[in-house]
């Protein structure tokens, strides 16, 4: 059992609170503004991209993606691709097996996706390690409990390495162990850490262009180009790879915002953004 690192932290401790405060998100300004619903759906979403902040900075953006995901459809298991913020542990780490806690129940380690992708790739280690303290991951999991309760599997994957060649190969990695499979996969990132609202917004514009343009390889020169403090760039372009070998046509802007505009202005900000790529 991976016991929550961050509950109480980046979002609230007890169900209680963490169910009011998930819907608080749902219903703020920069929210959806309404409540989600699971439906049957079409099942067209591939990837989200999704931010981790604590919920009263950028829950109310994870709530477009959210909300989306509600009424395409529950997906059968959901990849989990995140920056590795601590250092520990391996370049890329994997789990493959046992269930990941929150405040809201317990989530099983789809233990056959986990050990495929693990073959693909020699480079993806199994290490709890990298796995321990890391948030990123993490506060996706209670959106996606309160929307589909237990009734879905995940596949953690932490990348501290971000280059070009290894996006690349867990993006293929993923996207071969996925296929013919009822999946979707979350990369969680932030944008812009700690500049001006002027700042933030235009260097964040850039990255999105290249990720509304499905140009995994065009994401990560751009970051690099611009100097844009976008911590889980590699995330987003191994979710652009694996995405666009699964069908992916295009993908949709939910929401950007900064937490300057959540929570409140304020000189130096973090940019978020929900964005969905689509079949």
């Amino acid at each position: 059992m991976r016991l929550p690192a961050v509950a109480g932290q980046f979002y609230a401790g007890s169900k209680h609170e963490l169910l009011k405060q998930i819907e608080w998100c749902y219903m703020h300004s920069h929210g959806p503004r309404k409540l989600p619903k699971v439906q049957a759906g079409p099942r067209r979403l591939i990837g989200l991209i999704s931010p981790h902040a604590g919920y009263p900075f950028s829950g109310p953006v994870a709530a477009h993606g959210f909300a989306c995901m509600a009424q395409d459809g529950k997906p059968g298991s959901i990849v989990i691709i995140g920056p590795n913020h601590s250092g520990a542990g391996s370049g890329v780490s994997i789990i493959t097996s046992g269930k990941w806690a929150t405040p809201l129940g317990a989530v099983q380690v789809d233990e056959g996706l986990s050990e495929a992708m693990k073959r693909s790739l020699d480079i993806i280690d199994v290490d709890e390690t990298a796995h321990a303290h890391e948030h990123s991951l993490e506060v996706q999991l209670p959106f996606l409990q309160h929307l589909f309760g237990d009734e879905f599997k995940i596949v953690p994957i932490c990348m501290m390495l971000q280059d070009a060649k290894t996006s690349k190969e867990v993006g293929d990695a993923v996207g071969k162990a996925s296929a013919g499979k009822d999946i979707a996969i979350i990369a969680s990132t932030d944008f812009t850490h700690y500049e001006s609202q002027r700042s933030a917004t235009t260097k964040d514009r850039k990255a999105i262009d290249k990720i509304l343009a499905l140009d995994p390889k065009g994401l990560i020169r751009t970051v690099e180009d611009e100097a844009i403090t976008m911590c889980g760039y590699g995330p987003v372009s191994a979710m652009l790879q694996a995405a666009k070998k699964l069908g992916a046509k295009k993908a949709e802007l939910l929401k950007y915002a900064t937490s300057g505009d959540t929570a409140a202005p304020m000189p130096q900000v973090v940019g978020y953004g929900s964005i969905v790529v689509l079949r």
